[in-house]
């Protein structure tokens, strides 16, 4: 734990209410981290009804039991991960259920499965914003890249800000959106007839209705579940109670997740609603309910500022996700530090930078970037689902079969859709996902050994011998006679027994020069210091420092040699950037050719200011 965590979750009242403060309520909750599957409903009925449209009219008949089946998934899904928030409440979700439940290699998968997953979800989200603000204005088409960059970039800011923060900017347009939705869903609903007839289906397109066809609608249409598990990937970042306020989130968002899902399919299933190339499946609904008028565009607008938002999903979950990580040590260890504001910044600068990696290379397309997503988070949605059926079998406790039941329906609802989705879309991509699974999990495994090494060489986990005293010769490169050098030379006395000067003198007129004042100034500087002048014929600094080091170990008379490298603290980048680099040039040739311990001490210098 960090000097900060630690800072933040205990010691005076004061200091835990501040560090509360900064955690998220519910509707700060719903805010941060339901953007991904809220946002769905603008193109999980639209995937479903792109399918089906290849039926026609029947196939487009069958749109509401598909819904009412992804809806039975979303119910399974939602109640599971309320029962993952209380077994896991440091967070997690499919990573911790299969550490404890499937062993460390499933939950390896999991994890990787759900970082690919939540970078897919933020170049998706971003750059299927940009793509509704650029069908609006068509005129920016060509700078949907930079369009990409600025969304991420502002989305990025505001979570290296603070958690809570980057949630109360999300409230406004989730609401927004939310109520938008529903307005047309209710208004849809009571009205006799479409305000604008949407475009029905050819009756020429007509095909049998099979069950492979249903089932690669329910596959596509799953697309809207992904995001239902970020809730319980970030149970640490709620307010106390931290458990209820998470579970409490997780059933909000499957409730109006699940109501707009079949208010949005009773309406395609009432005005005839098809595909159409020019004008989203939402967006037919919204002229059909509401007409085309100022609310048109209102739930327009909405819809295009929340999936540029949705990103943020993925920047409430990742961190936490890769803290664990980090804690469990497969990650590095600075992913597991958090700042002042509960935000852990190089998960966040990780995941940012990575999406904008994607972006790039996708030119801002969503459609090169669909067919990765949704896998990733189904193989997560699976494996958690079969690690809390043996959590349930395991503790047994009141209703455990039933609770064992509804996850291992969802873990087989979950499965058959992870099959469907990779049998449609391996040929277009869908096996990188597997790919990147598999680095990832390779790096993980690296990571972790690597840990485990340094472990054994610390000999963690043993009492060692009781500390002795050493004697110890510090020796100080110095190259002139000067403050520095007199911080340098105060600071080795009083580290070692004894203490040696050395400098590097260079064959020429104009060095000898040098290297005879440099002598006459320390003889009448006379710090009680022996000076040693290295000579190098190849106008090497390192060599003749290495060579001398080696000759000073090989004598055996000191129990450690220190070498102690004093650097001047200028107080301005600029300044810093007019230094000779002679410090970090000398440490990695002694760190690299010798086993002598290496001290860089850094002295603040007070440069006077311009008169």
């Amino acid at each position: 734990m960090s000097a900060n965590e630690s800072h933040t979750s205990g010691g005076a009242d004061g200091v835990s209410a501040s560090g509360e403060r900064d955690r998220l309520t519910v509707p700060q909750g719903l805010a941060a981290l339901s953007l991904d599957a809220l946002a769905s409903v603008a193109y999980g009925p639209e995937a479903i009804v792109v399918v089906l449209a290849a039926a026609g009219s029947a196939g487009l008949g069958f749109t509401l039991p598909v819904t009412l089946a992804i809806v039975v998934l979303l119910a399974a899904l939602t109640f599971s991960y309320r029962q993952v928030i209380a077994a896991f409440p440091g967070g997690g979700g499919a990573y911790a259920v299969a550490g404890r439940h499937l062993g460390r290699r499933v939950s390896l998968v999991a994890a990787a499965s759900l970082v690919i997953d939540y970078v897919l979800n933020v170049a998706v989200s971003v750059s299927a914003g940009v793509a509704a603000l650029t069908s609006a204005f068509p005129s920016l088409y060509a700078d949907r890249v930079w369009l990409c960059v600025v969304v991420l970039a502002l989305i990025t800011g505001v979570n290296l800000y603070g958690v809570a923060e980057s949630a109360k900017v999300m409230i406004a347009p989730t609401v927004v959106f939310v109520v938008s939705v529903f307005a047309v869903i209710l208004v849809g609903l009571v009205r006799a007839h479409p305000a604008v007839a949407p475009p029905h289906p050819s009756a020429s397109a007509a095909s049998e209705v099979g069950v492979l066809l249903l089932l690669r609608a329910f596959a596509s249409g799953c697309s809207a579940l992904t995001g239902v598990e970020a809730i319980a990937n970030a149970v640490p970042t709620f307010r106390t109670p931290r458990v209820r306020r998470a579970q409490r989130t997780e059933i909000a968002l499957g409730a109006l997740l699940g109501a707009m899902l079949i208010g949005l399919s009773l309406l395609i299933g009432k005005f005839h609603v098809a595909p159409n190339g020019t004008k989203t499946v939402l967006a037919q609904l919204t002229d059909a309910a509401l007409g085309h008028n100022t609310a048109f565009y209102v739930v327009q607008f909405a819809t295009m500022v929340l999936l540029a938002l949705a990103a943020n999903t993925s920047f409430g979950g990742m961190p936490v996700l890769t803290s664990l990580l980090a804690r469990d040590n497969n990650l590095p260890h600075v992913f597991a530090l958090r700042a002042d504001r509960q935000v852990y910044r190089h998960g966040v600068v990780v995941l940012a930078a990575t999406a904008l990696v994607l972006l790039v290379a996708a030119q801002g397309n969503t459609q090169a970037l669909v067919p990765f997503f949704a896998i990733g988070v189904f193989i997560g949605f699976t494996i958690s689902q079969l690690g809390m059926v043996r959590h349930w079998r395991i503790e047994r406790g009141t209703g455990w079969r039933g609770r064992a039941l509804l996850n291992g329906l969802g873990a087989a609802l979950t499965a058959v859709a992870l099959t469907i989705e990779l049998v449609a879309k391996f040929t277009e991509g869908a096996w990188l996902v597997f790919l990147a699974v598999a680095v990832l999990v390779a790096l993980f495994e690296t990571v972790n050994a690597t840990y485990r090494r340094i472990g054994a060489g610390l000999h963690l986990g043993e009492v060692p011998q009781p500390p002795e005293q050493r004697r110890s010769l510090v020796i100080v490169p110095v190259g002139a006679v000067n403050l520095l050098t007199r911080e340098a030379i105060g600071a080795a006395l009083s580290l070692g027994d004894e203490v040696r000067a050395v400098t590097v003198a260079y064959a020429d007129d104009q060095d000898e020069t040098a290297s005879r004042q440099l002598a006459d100034a320390w003889r009448a500087w006379h710090p009680d210091v022996p000076l040693t002048v290295l000579t190098s014929r190849t106008r090497s600094l390192t060599r003749p420092v290495v060579d001398h080091l080696r000759a000073v170990v090989a004598e055996d008379t000191h129990d450690r040699v220190v070498v102690l490298i004093p650097e001047m603290h200028l107080p301005r980048l600029w300044q810093r950037l007019l230094q000779n680099q002679r410090g970090a040039v000398l440490d990695r040739a002694i760190r690299r050719y010798t086993d002598v311990v290496i001290c860089r001490l850094r002295f603040r210098i007070d440069v006077p200011s311009r008169p």
